[in-house]
């Protein structure tokens, strides 16, 4: 294994109160535009902004362990990872436009305003050129607002919800991670052939944007299908203890429990719904299911038995056998110990489509690397060909339906792909009505002079 070849210039720890009085960000001229933190000697910075602290920090851990791996490549050191697999071929391993990648990073603390001031910091007082992480909605909606009012670069980490780019696009900001409408469109034919079309639904979700439009979404999918919605009951994001949910949905006539959570939320409220007994249940004379629309292998880690045979949806999974997933977990396993998550797959790509939109356009400049990526269309990076679409900067790609393994082999085997859902079965259009309908609008690039 090669050494780790990379700068890493010292972490932030912020916290919301820090990020205010802070100077404004350093504006470089160039000779064609003024823009927000020109690199103009021989690196550049980039600000890595993930949950080191708060429910989702084993997400943010791994986003880390991700980019560190990206910038790694991107310098020249180690195998080249997906640099090899990538369809568009301008990065050579000598940084970005022959500049040394350097980085910084911060603690979003999963709270928005932590967040905000931990990117305000990179890019003031670091010079941070771009921003990318998180394993929150409500933290990327914030912080993509930031960099749009700054005039750099956001390439949200794990943000799922509807509204990133939907009624909160911007134009400075863009997601490879999918959302919660292609959850839904994803989920609802496997829900139907598993479940059948007459069920009753109660719904756990967690109370902020990520939570409201998965919730949306997943029941707009099973209605259409003809289940009903019993209940939506909304749960702080803090709640470490959901028995007093739970109890609840046992006189309810639910007969599928829905648990819009995620990270350690979800972990800990399937837990208290397996001690409750409902997977044991029969209601209307069906077995009682729980269904989770989004997670990872790490939750389903957290989760430990009780994830068997839970069906939701993700990103990517390890287990991909495309040119591009083999070459990233063959080089994030040989330099960690284990594979890859789906935070740190769409972290580590975001970073290589980053720098390759920098190189094919010549140029730093916000507005020059948007328009590079808008319309972009790439494989070699797990998930099949994908669409950076204009209208909205959202990846269009494929959706793996997955549930926990019943025998893992392993620590780390212990999802099941169920399905691979086509990219055009989870295409909707950029005016549709979960997104803001025709008054959602991108607004204008910033390049920060």
């Amino acid at each position: 294994m090669s050494k780790f070849n990379v700068t890493r210039r010292g972490a932030i720890k912020t916290t919301a109160a820090a990020g205010a009085g802070l100077a404004l960000p350093t504006i470089f001229t160039s000779s064609a535009y003024a823009i927000t933190n020109n690199p103009t000697g021989g690196s550049v910075t980039l600000g890595f902004n993930v949950p080191q602290t708060g429910p989702y920090a084993d997400e943010g851990a791994d986003e880390l362990r991700a980019y560190e791996l990206a910038v790694e490549h991107l310098n020249g050191g180690g195998d080249g990872g997906m640099l090899n697999t990538f369809s568009s071929k301008v990065l050579d391993g000598t940084g970005i436009m022959g500049k040394k990648v350097e980085y910084v990073t911060g603690d979003t603390q999963t709270k928005s305003d932590a967040a905000r001031a931990s990117a305000k910091s990179m890019i003031e007082k670091d010079g941070a050129i771009m921003i990318t992480g998180g394993s929150s909605s409500g933290v990327a909606i914030a912080v993509q607002g930031l960099c749009q009012e700054a005039g750099v670069i956001f390439m949200a980490g794990l943000t799922h919800s509807n509204d990133t780019t939907g009624k909160d696009r911007k134009a400075n900001g863009f997601r490879h991670f999918f959302n919660g409408y292609m959850s839904g469109a994803a989920l609802a034919p496997v829900l139907k052939n598993l479940y059948g079309d007459d069920r009753k639904a109660y719904h756990l979700t967690a109370d902020y944007t990520w939570g409201w439009t998965q919730q949306e979404s997943i029941a707009a999918a099973t209605e259409a299908l003809g289940w009903e919605t019993v209940n939506n009951v909304l749960t702080p994001l803090a709640s470490t203890d959901f028995s007093s949910y739970i109890a609840p949905v046992l006189n309810s006539g639910a007969d599928v429990l829905v648990l819009n959570h995620y990270g350690g939320n979800m972990v800990n409220s399937l837990t208290n719904a397996v001690q409750f007994g409902l997977r044991e249940k029969q209601v209307n004379g069906k077995n009682f299911e729980i269904v989770v629309p989004l997670f990872s292998r790490l939750m389903a880690r957290g989760a430990g038995e009780n994830i068997k045979g839970i069906v939701g949806s993700t990103n990517w999974h390890w287990s991909l056998q495309d040119d591009g997933s083999k070459a990233f977990v063959k080089s994030f396993g040989e330099k960690y110990g284990f594979p890859p998550s789906q935070a740190a797959h769409t972290c580590y790509v975001q970073t290589l489509l980053y720098a390759d939109a920098v190189t094919r356009a010549g140029s730093f400049a916000p507005c020059d690397v948007a328009a590079a990526l808008e319309g972009f269309e790439f494989d070699g990076m797990g998930n099949g060909k994908t669409l950076y679409r204009a209208e909205d900067h959202q990846c269009f790609k494929d959706v793996l339906v997955v549930k926990g393994k019943e025998n893992p082999q392993s620590e780390f085997d212990l999802l099941e792909v169920v399905e691979v859902t086509p990219a055009a079965q989870v295409t909707y259009p950029p005016n549709h009505p979960m997104f803001g309908g025709d008054e959602a609008s991108l607004g204008q690039c910033n390049n920060g002079a």
